[in-house]
């Protein structure tokens, strides 16, 4: 995962370069959600997933090197109880719902979630890489 969102982009261009004009701070909970189809930059046409149990998840990264960062937990969502569809695409937000769009991009592998499944990504297999 290697898409940082429009909102990213201009906060950290603010951070580094105006000296933090706007006043960004960190969230203190960053949520994963899951998505049947890309999400972009500015964060319309996103296709989250809705309903069937679905809500986006809390993760947890650990020591980042050489721009690169990974989960240091398993991201475990509640079964499903409706179809979700096909998962393509996660993305990372400040907030459980609504929020910004932090980064995006696509799985390596689509899966289809239906009744009864329950998707998860295993500890450090969500990497956020700057490049």
């Amino acid at each position: 995962m290697a898409a940082a969102s429009d909102y990213v982009e201009n906060r950290t261009l603010d951070f580094w370069l105006k000296a933090n004009s706007q006043t960004s701070s960190a969230p203190s909970t960053v949520y994963v959600s899951l998505h049947t189809g890309s999400p972009v930059d500015d964060d319309s046409g996103a296709n989250e997933v809705s309903g069937g149990a679905y809500a986006r998840q809390s993760a947890a990264f650990g020591t980042i090197s050489n721009g690169s960062v990974s989960t240091n937990a398993t991201i475990t969502y509640p079964v499903a109880t409706a179809n979700y569809g096909t998962v393509s695409h996660i993305g990372i937000y400040d907030a459980s719902s609504s929020g910004n769009l932090l980064f995006h991009g696509a799985v390596t592998t689509s899966k289809t979630i239906e009744t009864g499944d329950q998707f998860q990504i295993s500890s450090g297999n969500l990497t956020v890489t700057m490049a």
